[in-house]
Formats: structure tokens, C-alpha cells, sequence
């Protein structure tokens, strides 16, 4: 797919059309560094491309379910043996990595994932 761009002066990206216009008439690849790095600069949070994308939404989202097994177990709803044994041992191996940073003190947990 190709898309069409508009330059500042200095000869940065400023917008994107699917469509060529007067002022967007240099064509690109939908997937040229300069046109992902404009849609990066648009959301800083969700940078790079589909799949760098979802690869760091991944590494949130485990975090994330970290969190709910413990409050699971917490509330008493499930119990910790009752996750298959390889769950298990990730759980740990992630709780005891995450504690020894912390005994560390070199992230807050917050900034662990």
C-alpha cells in the first residue's frame, strides 16, 4: 500500500493521505521508517510498527494478569495449586525476579512488567 505525504520546511512528515493530493504528493510505503515514525510521533506510547505494537501491549497485559491471579488467590476465588504447574512456576520465577529488583531498589514496581 502506498500513502501519500506532506513535508514540513525542514522536510519532516507532517500529515498523511491514502489519497494524492496537491499538497500531498510524494507517495511513500505504507511501512517506510519516516511514515511509521510520524504515526509513532502521533502516539509515543504505541510507537514502531503493528507488531512492535502488540509485542509491548503483550508485556503490559502480563503485568496485568499477574496482578488478577494474585488478587484471585487473595479473595480466595482459586487457589495457586489449582494452575497448572508450568503457570506456577512462571508465576514464581516472575515474583521472585520482581522482588529481588525491588530488594534492589532499582525500579518501582510500578515500571516492573
Amino acid at each position: 500500500m502506498v500513502v501519500y505525504v506532506r513535508r514540513d520546511e525542514q522536510g519532516r512528515i507532517v500529515a498523511v493521505s491514502e489519497s494524492a493530493h496537491a499538497d500531498h504528493d510524494e507517495s511513500l510505503p505504507h511501512d517506510a521508517a519516516e511514515v511509521q515514525a510520524f504515526f509513532g510521533s502521533m502516539n509515543p506510547d504505541e510507537s514502531g510498527t503493528g507488531q512492535d505494537q502488540l509485542a509491548n501491549s503483550d508485556l503490559r497485559m502480563v503485568r496485568v494478569l499477574e496482578d488478577l491471579i494474585d488478587l484471585l488467590v487473595d479473595k480466595a476465588v482459586i487457589r495457586f495449586t489449582d494452575l497448572p504447574e508450568a503457570a506456577q512456576s512462571k508465576l514464581l520465577a516472575r515474583r521472585n525476579m520482581r522482588h529481588s529488583i525491588r530488594s534492589l531498589n532499582l525500579l518501582d514496581d510500578d515500571a516492573l512488567i
